[in-house]
């Protein structure tokens, strides 16, 4: 059972979304007046991804942190303890089911679903590169139901489609593609922009996952603008830690407040507990506990 919590629709902004189909193989924040015909909270996304289109060069010359490949597989590890309760996050490229959140068919290594556009955007992508993939042919179906719950038009057809899929080297690169263009490069460089160490590069990557990147006032960007404009970032010249504990409280509050009830595990005993310990570079062997299980990762 995909362990997760029910994402908004998802607003990709228009570079994000020509890097994602160009693919070889593939919670009183301070906003800007919205632009005509946008949704409201559309200008944080926008806004996030000037912030980092203007400081390239600067993110290039930084330590890669969370992207390191050793701290990006324990980040993966801990991701899939939250959805999947395994630390095995390489399984989950042909786990698809629907969990009853209300966003349909969730699969793959970060739960891209059929109701919240990343489970479209991974398909489309795959399937400009290879266009007799046995997926193809729901395509049709995942338009129709994207921001819906339904699935109709998919089934077990398609589910057995996606296993069958997920054995190809190729299928597993396009979701690693996706997700580190649509998840993964974002947040932690955004975290960089905001002088934040590993663990503050992992909590934002987090929340991106869990939020995800869209419009609702609880996406990831909103949540971030939100916290920004009452608590100082490090590069602001606040204090790091502090500033950390004021997100996971916006961070959780948002999860609360979408799903009465939510386990709040992966804040509580697992970011939380690591924020507590000092340990902001995320330092190895890390233990936490997820829905009451312990997990040790190096």
């Amino acid at each position: 059972m995909i362990l997760r919590a029910r994402w908004v629709l998802i607003a990709i902004a228009p570079l994000l979304v020509l890097t994602i189909l160009s693919l070889t193989p593939v919670p009183e924040p301070k906003k800007a007046s919205p632009t005509a015909g946008q949704p409201e909270n559309q200008g944080a996304a926008e806004r996030a991804e000037k912030e980092l289109e203007s400081a390239e060069d600067i993110l290039a010359k930084l330590p890669p942190g969370l992207a390191a490949p050793d701290k990006k597989d324990v980040a993966h590890q801990i991701l899939a303890s939250a959805m999947n309760s395994t630390r095995e996050w390489r399984s989950l490229y042909g786990h698809i089911a629907d969990s009853g959140d209300g966003n349909g068919y969730c699969g793959g290594v970060v739960g891209f679903c059929s109701g919240t556009k990343d489970m479209l955007v991974l398909v489309e992508s795959y399937t400009k590169e290879h266009p007799d993939n046995a997926l193809a042919v729901y395509l049709p179906a995942l338009r129709a139901v994207d921001g819906t719950g339904s699935r109709e038009g998919l089934g077990t057809g398609f589910t057995q489609a996606w296993q069958e899929e997920s054995e190809k080297p190729a299928f597993r690169k396009a979701q690693d593609t996706v997700r580190d263009t649509m998840y993964f490069k974002p947040a932690v460089d955004l975290a960089k922009l905001d002088g934040l160490g590993t663990l503050g590069q992992f909590i934002y990557y987090d929340a991106m996952v869990f939020h995800g990147p869209g419009i609702d006032k609880n996406g990831f960007y909103e949540i971030r603008e939100r916290v920004r404009a009452t608590a100082k970032t490090k590069a602001e010249g606040g204090d790091e830690t502090a500033y950390l504990h004021a997100f996971l409280d916006a961070c959780r509050r948002a999860m609360t407040e979408s799903k009465s009830g939510e386990d709040t595990s992966r804040i509580d005993t697992t970011q939380r507990t690591f924020l507590r310990d000092g340990n902001l570079s995320m330092k190895t062997p890390l233990v936490w506990q997820m829905y009451g299980e312990t997990f040790q990762a190096g």
